[in-house]
C-alpha cells in the first residue's frame, strides 16, 4: 500500500537528466545480471519472479528517484558540514564553526544524559543519522528537488541501519549470549520462569519490529507533509498558490526538525537499552569519591591542629 502510494510524484528535471545519460548502463546491468540472479536463487523459491515483486525492469526506472534525491542528500550533507567547520580557530571562531559546535554540544548532551559518559564513543554514528535524515527531511523544500525520506525504500534502509548498529553494539560489550538474556528482563526468581519466558518473547518481537516502526513513522509524515502541501496549494489556484506556500514551507521545516530528532532519540534510546558503562569507570568514580573524602579529611586535620 505504502509502495504504491509514493506514485504521482513529478519527476524533478535533474533525476531524468542522470536517468537520460545512465538509465540505460544500469538498466541492462540489471537485466544481464541482478534479475537472474534474484530470480534463481529468491523469487523462484516463491513461484514468482522479480519483475513481480519489484515491477517491470525499464530505463526509466532503472535508477529510482528516491536513489538519486539520497545520494544528493548524502553528498550536501558533507559539504554543508565542510563548510560549516571552514578553518577552525580557538581565538577567533567563525560563525559556522559556532554553529557546528553547539550541534556537536547538543547531540553530545543527548548521549551523555540517555546512554552515559561512555556512549560519546557512538558520536559518529548518532550524529550522521541526525545530520542526513535532517538534510533528506529539508531537501524537498527547495525547487528542483524532493524528499528522499518520503520513499519507504529509503526509511526503511535508515531503519535497518539503526537496528544493525544497536544490535552490534549490544553483541559486541555484552557478548552474544549476554545480549540475548538482557530480552529477558531483570533476573526472577525459579518459580516465575513463565514470566521470564514471556518478557523474553514480548522483547524479540517488539525488537524485531523496530525497524520498520522506525521506517514507517519518518515516511508516514514525511509523505503527509508533502501531500498536504500539494493538496492544499491546489485547492483554488492561483491563489493559494501564492498565499500559502510560505506558512505550508515553515510547517515543513518544523516537520523535517522533529522527525530528525525522534529518530535519533530512539536510535539513542535502544543503544542506551544495550550499552552499559565498563565496570572500571564505575570503579573509579567510586575511588574518586573515596579518595575525595581522604583529600577532605587530609585537610580537615591539620586546620584543626592549627586551630
Amino acid at each position: 500500500m505504502f509502495l504504491l502510494a509514493e506514485g504521482g510524484h513529478p519527476v524533478p528535471l535533474i533525476v531524468e537528466f542522470i536517468s537520460h545519460y545512465l538509465g540505460k548502463p544500469v538498466h541492462h546491468f540489471q537485466v544481464t545480471y541482478t534479475e537472474p540472479l534474484w530470480n534463481k536463487y529468491v523469487f523462484s523459491q516463491f513461484g514468482t519472479t522479480a519483475a513481480n515483486v519489484f515491477g517491470e525492469y525499464t530505463v526509466e526506472n532503472a535508477i529510482p528517484w528516491y536513489t538519486i534525491m539520497f545520494v544528493i542528500a548524502c553528498a550536501v550533507t558533507v559539504v554543508l558540514v565542510s563548510l560549516l567547520k571552514g578553518k577552525l580557530s580557538e581565538d577567533d571562531p567563525k560563525p559556522g564553526q559556532l554553529t557546528l559546535e553547539a550541534g556537536v554540544l547538543a547531540v553530545k548532551g543527548m548521549i551523555t544524559s540517555i546512554v552515559g559518559e561512555h556512549g560519546f564513543r557512538h558520536f559518529p554514528v548518532v550524529a550522521t543519522f541526525g545530520l542526513l535524515i535532517l538534510v533528506s527531511n529539508l531537501l524537498g523544500q527547495f525547487p528542483l528537488f524532493m524528499t528522499p525520506t518520503a520513499s519507504v525504500n529509503v526509511t526503511f534502509a535508515l531503519g535497518i541501519s539503526s537496528f544493525v548498529y544497536y544490535n552490534y553494539v549490544g553483541i559486541s560489550e555484552n557478548g552474544l549470549v549476554g545480549h540475548i538474556k538482557h530480552f529477558a528482563g531483570p533476573k526472577l526468581p525459579l518459580l516465575m520462569i513463565p514470566i521470564t519466558m514471556l518478557i523474553f518473547f514480548i522483547e524479540i518481537i517488539s525488537s524485531s519490529i523496530r525497524p520498520l516502526t522506525l521506517g514507517i513513522r519518518l515516511f508516514a509524515n514525511m509523505f503527509a507533509d508533502e501531500k498536504v502541501f500539494l493538496e492544499i496549494t491546489n485547492i483554488a489556484p492561483p491563489i493559494t498558490q501564492f498565499l500559502l506556500p510560505l506558512p505550508l514551507t515553515l510547517l515543513g521545516v518544523f516537520v523535517a526538525l522533529v522527525q530528525a530528532f525522534v529518530f535519533t532519540l530512539l536510535s539513542l534510546i535502544y543503544i542506551g537499552e544495550v550499552s552499559h558503562a565498563p565496570h572500571g569507570h564505575e570503579d573509579h568514580g567510586e575511588h574518586g569519591d573515596h579518595d575525595d573524602d581522604h583529600a577532605h579529611d587530609g585537610h580537615a586535620e591539620p586546620a584543626v591542629a592549627h586551630a
